[in-house]
């Protein structure tokens, strides 16, 4: 079974993380799948809109840990979130993260660069790198565009999951519906996006970016550093163990 599950419908691309016994947990095969089917979908001149969901009990549980223990692969790992998150961030269509049971860190990270999120009641939402010995410093590039500086303090450095409904006070989640209304909800959206002129939307779109004083492209490229500094410290290491056997880490 691939990693990432494509299904076409007339103007509208759904991308389904196919990982459900790892809580779609991230690996590179997956991150370079899904960026393969970003691309594409981009590239389709009749495609609008992109809707991104995990199957199985979780939407994304974040980066597969036991992956980022091999430091080749911890490299490429990071990599690959940053190519993946530019993807989401820049791609003309319009997306919309549909998210359930948990969204947390890189997962939570996929979720924060779409244009949209529909989440799940009773969905868990978080960024505990701290607890990791990790740095969020990819997701932050979106943190800091949508929400307030307090609440990216409390996040980041308290680093505990967050109610759905707490996500959406704060600015970090767009709707919050019960379980069995999240497909119903997301097509609400779809079909509302469908109805203004393609190419203002594009152009609207890319005017928001275009209004920072620094594009997602160079605060990526900016985090990414900072990452892989965390990612190759001691801290980083003791507390990926740590979470990896189940105990708490020995931070010295």
């Amino acid at each position: 079974m691939p990693d990432v599950i494509i299904e076409e419908k007339d103007r509208t691309t759904i991308l389904t993380l196919n990982r459900p016994e790892r809580r779609n947990a991230l690996t590179i095969e997956l991150l370079t799948e899904l960026t393969a089917a970003l691309d594409a979908a981009s590239a389709a001149p009749q495609k609008r809109v992109l809707i991104l969901r995990g199957a199985g009990q979780a939407f994304c549980a974040g980066l597969d840990l036991q992956e980022t223990t091999v430091v080749e692969k911890a490299h490429r790992s990071a990599e690959m979130v940053a190519k993946t998150l530019l993807a989401i961030s820049q791609t003309r269509l319009i997306t919309i993260a549909q998210i359930h049971g948990a969204a947390v860190a890189g997962g939570a990270g996929l979720m924060s660069a779409c244009d949209f999120v529909i989440a799940a009641e009773r969905t868990k939402i978080g960024y505990p790198e701290t607890k990791r010995g990790l740095v969020a410093g990819l997701v932050m590039t979106f943190l800091r565009r949508q929400l307030r500086e307090r609440d990216i303090r409390e996040l980041l450095f308290i680093g505990d999951l967050i109610s759905a409904e707490r996500a959406r006070e704060i600015g970090l989640v767009n709707r919050v519906v019960p379980p069995n209304e999240l497909e119903n909800e997301t097509q609400k959206i779809v079909e509302a996006v469908l109805q203004n002129a393609p190419v203002a939307l594009a152009n609207t779109k890319r005017l928001i970016e275009e209004l920072w004083s620094s594009t997602v492209k160079e605060d990526v490229e900016r985090a990414l550093r900072h990452h892989m500094e965390a990612r190759e410290s001691a801290e980083a290491r003791e507390g990926i163990a740590a979470f990896l056997e189940k105990r708490s880490p020995n931070w010295t």
